[in-house]
């Protein structure tokens, strides 16, 4: 009652108010400084590439919303199977039940998968798919052996694999992690591997491969942490050592997958396959948070056991929800269709003509390091140190805004991965306003 009452004589308040005088009221954004981040634009629908705002303003989302969006929003497609399921079943806890799109889903995931995969894990989200997994990597030597040795993970320097604590803890230690890293658990951490470096990350590997349960990497282009592009031979050769020194690896797809590197998933690019995969992000489209962690036959095979301990005690309140489910059934209808094959490689090869652009004006554009894998195409701004907190990021976005693209560079790391279903017309776009936004930074106003 007394709810009722408040909300009742709140009302005519917050209807004179905007959307975002009420989001500053009462909302927290993610990555979001209180003093030094801008009002969020309050965006009201989608439209395939473009993000709508309560004033009209129309602008050309440039990073899939977090890469998630891959086949542009509000597709009707999906939302039309969104609809169907919901109307059937919304939710089931998913320990002593089970439902179709559930297993669906995890038939077709496991049908383009590499062949040795053989089960699907339901998570929420790219974190927790990881914390499944490095879970499921450190029980796997411990149902083999409760007083194992093997403990520690190996991960990549400059890696980042989500938020949550054991996602944090075999992310590099950086920005994000440094409010807590006396909590975190021991990680070996190695460079990627380059020319002159490989032969000395193999020997350290070699010498500690009996306290090593499990290697996690980025396949081919690591996300936050820069849009770091690896050498495919040096990491297959890597891998090949790891597997050989049984030490279980660990891909996380979650940015990668679905498209995002030219091939279903970037480990396709690979000789060596992993014994476990992280998905989520463009898994359901971009519409629903679906996490899921795909396990090996000698992954699953490990926890077949007459003993009740050697269970994998892990879950989560919404693991398999039916209409997450539906809408990822929805997103791979789409993905494997020749019309988005064809989009790929149409960006893939707009991409690869603006890099070259960008490479031959790199010096008069006062940018470097300009790579492109797949769908993605990054570069850095010359504007002090490379990191995440290079204030140039805010700029670079505010100028994006005026122009119609919503850029969101990784401190001074620009990089672009649209949507799919992204037109010639509207790539050009996006070029043409990078290309005016690196000319008006060095020129002072």
């Amino acid at each position: 009652m007394l709810l009722a009452y408040a909300i009742y004589f709140a009302a005519p308040y917050i209807c004179c108010m905007t959307l975002q005088e009420r989001d500053k009221a009462v909302l927290w954004h993610p990555f979001t400084h209180f003093k030094f981040s801008p009002d969020p634009i309050p965006i009201v629908k989608g439209d395939a590439v473009y993000l709508v705002s309560e004033n009209g303003d129309r602008y050309i989302d440039a990073i899939s919303s977090w890469w998630v969006t891959i086949h542009g929003h509000a597709h009707p497609y999906i939302a039309e199977k969104i609809f169907e399921q919901a109307k059937k079943l919304e939710q089931v806890i998913f320990a002593g039940f089970t439902h179709e799109p559930a297993i669906t889903l995890a038939e077709r995931l496991i049908s383009i998968l590499p062949p040795t995969f053989a089960k699907i894990f339901y998570s929420d989200n790219g974190s927790t798919a990881v914390e499944v997994a490095v879970k499921m990597a450190l029980q796997f030597w411990w149902n083999q052996n409760k007083l194992t040795t093997k403990k520690k993970i190996l991960a990549f320097n400059h890696s980042y694999h989500g938020d949550t604590f054991g996602a944090m803890s075999v992310s590099d230690r950086s920005v994000f992690t440094a409010a807590f890293h006396e909590k975190l658990f021991e990680v070996v951490f190695i460079d990627p591997p380059e020319t002159g470096n490989i032969e000395n990350i193999i020997t350290l590997i070699e010498k500690d491969d009996e306290s090593i349960a499990g290697f996690i990497y980025e396949p081919l282009i690591q996300g936050a942490g820069g849009m770091k592009v690896h050498d495919a031979a040096l990491l297959n050769r890597l891998l090949q050592v790891i597997q050989q020194n049984n030490i279980i690896c660990i891909a996380d797809e979650v940015m990668t997958g679905f498209g995002r590197t030219g091939k279903i998933f970037a480990s396709e690019h690979l000789n060596v396959k992993p014994d476990l995969i992280c998905l989520s992000k463009g898994l359901t489209g971009g519409s629903m948070a679906l996490g899921v962690t795909a396990v090996s036959g000698k992954i699953a095979d490990a926890f077949v056991s007459d003993d009740k301990l050697k269970t994998f005690f892990h879950g989560h309140s919404f693991t398999a929800n039916p209409i997450a489910c539906s809408a990822a059934l929805a997103s791979l209808d789409l993905l494997q269709t020749r019309g988005t094959a064809d989009q790929i490689q149409m960006i893939c090869e707009a991409h690869a003509k603006f890099a070259g652009e960008l490479k031959t004006f790199g010096n008069s554009y006062n940018i470097k390091n300009i790579r492109q894998q797949g769908t993605i195409l990054a570069f850095e701004i010359e504007n002090g140190k490379d990191e995440y907190l290079n204030n140039i990021s805010a700029l670079v976005t505010a100028l994006g805004l005026k122009k119609g693209v919503y850029l969101r560079p990784l401190g001074n790391t620009l990089y672009i991965m649209p949507p799919y279903c992204i037109s010639n017309a509207e790539l050009e776009l996006i070029y043409i306003a990078i290309k005016e936004i690196l000319i008006e930074i060095q020129t002072p106003s």
